[in-house]
């Protein structure tokens, strides 16, 4: 047993980020002489996450990573090789866990690059290579790109609702999913469009600008706001925010001016205030009055207290002078969706005797569920403005026709004849060729800026929070017929 249950969680190898099932089904397969069968597999999810438009891919940095060090240590096959079975037998055996210990990666990944806008049944992850390697992949991968592309999106939809003027600051460590989940959480909401964290561990690790205030504690363990703000300033005579609402809100501005006035006599200006609870529409605009008709029109005004892009957008419809919105809970959480559900499944496999592949489908009772067979890539069709037109789905490993026509899987009837002139460019891009990464990730801030990009490259009916018109994603013409037959070949005829 680990008597350091934090300090001692994350050893070197991480291999064992996964579920027990991903081993048995690769014992299974080393068992049964397939573990060298070339497969494909996708990541995708189906909707996208808070009723939305959209999503922002992100993860795939902290994805090749863990890649990048995959193998089992010592200890990871001494711990596989004490599980046992029901009736007491190991689970793994001996050779097994050798052919582990010598395990070397040699899949082809493609992704999406992070900060790229992306839809329903769109592979943001192809994976390519032994059956064996390309199954060990799943877990990691989708809790990886699963909970950063969920954040990502949530911060992109803050900014949407902020403007792009306004200050947006990532406020959630304490109420994050732990350290892990808050470390996370800052980096895919900076990436989406957050400018700020109050992490500093966020701050140190992936270079995310630190910003930060002080607590109401503060206040408390002073005689009064005005004592207590002063000391502020003295510690940070150019970067104080006084927190006004300890006591009174509107009476703490004022407080906080009459210390401001004294900043300003020393050359320093005070950097703003921050309301954290109330009718913050209505004492946000009685502390810009107050501030403005003191001379301290340049003094930002900071809100938090439970913000997301819906109560935003509420807030600066009714009027509110904040330009600064510290987002917490809802932000780091995902408060009112708690996973993207994205999904890892198989969709081709190579014939045993190598003559061609076997392209494969998981059907559903649901037909949203349904998969889509083949080695996929997603092509965008651009505008004549370079704006997103349409996706397109489709099989590499066939050809494509001189018509290219899109249909709509959820509804056959809908199609869009693409003509041959329309520009285009293709989402996923090499990420390792066997085994070997031969893309040079973009920075954390290269991210970010193509994620602003890319969110305000799309329609505004698209990126609207209430029914948001649906981005075109379809089939190639050949490939959705495909896929129709491949579900009447699987799917029994029932009698009435």
């Amino acid at each position: 047993m680990n008597t350091a249950p934090l300090s001692g969680l994350y050893a070197p190898s991480l291999a064992l980020v996964t579920d027990l099932y991903q081993l048995t089904m690769a014992y299974g397969y080393w068992q049964q002489g397939m573990q060298d069968r070339e497969a494909v597999f996708h990541l995708y999810f189906r909707k996208a996450p808070f009723q939305g438009g959209y999503a922002v891919a992100a993860g795939l940095a902290l994805a090749v990573d863990w890649v990048e060090n995959l193998r089992f240590s010592e200890d990871d096959l001494a711990y596989l090789g004490s599980l046992r079975g029901s009736k007491g037998a190991a689970m793994f055996p001996a050779d097994f866990l050798d052919y582990l210990r010598q395990l070397k990666f040699t899949c082809d990944i493609d992704a999406v690059a992070e900060g790229t806008v992306v839809f329903g049944n769109e592979p943001l992850v192809r994976v390519r290579g032994p059956l064996l390697q390309a199954q060990l992949l799943e877990t990691a991968l989708l809790t990886l790109i699963n909970f950063q592309t969920l954040i990502a999106t949530k911060a992109a939809r803050i900014r949407e609702a902020a403007g792009p003027a306004d200050q947006v600051l990532e406020f959630g460590l304490r109420r994050a999913q732990g350290f892990d989940g808050g470390l996370g959480a800052s980096r895919a909401a900076y990436l989406g469009g957050a400018d700020a964290t109050s992490n500093v561990l966020a701050g140190q690790r992936y270079g995310i600008p630190v910003k930060g205030t002080h607590a109401h504690s503060w206040v408390q363990a002073f005689g009064d706001e005005t004592q207590a703000f002063s000391a502020y300033a003295q510690a940070f005579p150019d970067d104080s925010v006084f927190l006004v609402d300890t006591y009174d809100t509107i009476e703490g501005v004022r407080r906080a001016i009459s210390v401001a006035r004294d900043m300003r006599a020393q050359g320093h200006e005070l950097a703003g205030i921050r309301l954290d609870s109330g009718d913050l529409a209505y004492l946000s605009r009685e502390a810009r009055a107050v501030l403005d008709e003191a001379g301290f029109t340049e003094t930002r005004i900071v809100a938090s207290n439970d913000l997301e892009e819906n109560l935003i957008t509420s807030l600066k419809q009714q009027g509110a002078r904040i330009d600064t919105w510290g987002v917490g809970t809802q932000l780091v959480t995902a408060y009112n969706q708690a996973a993207l559900g994205g999904v890892y499944k198989l969709a081709a496999l190579r014939k045993a005797d190598d003559s061609g592949w076997d392209f494969t489908i998981k059907l559903s009772e649901q037909v949203a569920k349904t998969s889509i067979p083949g080695i996929l890539q997603v092509r965008r069709y651009l505008n004549e403005y370079g704006k997103p037109r349409a996706d397109m789905l489709y099989n590499t490993a066939q050809p494509l026709p001189d018509q290219l026509i899109l249909i709509d899987p959820a509804d056959l009837t809908r199609r869009l004849a693409i003509k041959p002139e329309t520009k285009f460019k293709e989402l996923l891009e090499p990420v390792f060729r066997q085994g070997k990464r031969v893309l040079e990730l973009p920075t954390l801030a290269e991210s970010r800026a193509h994620a602003q990009r890319e969110v305000q490259s799309l329609d505004p009916s698209i990126r609207r929070f209430l029914n948001p018109h649906i981005f075109p994603v379809g089939l190639e013409k050949t490939l959705c017929e495909y896929r129709t037959e491949l579900i009447l070949e699987k799917k029994p005829v029932r009698g009435a």
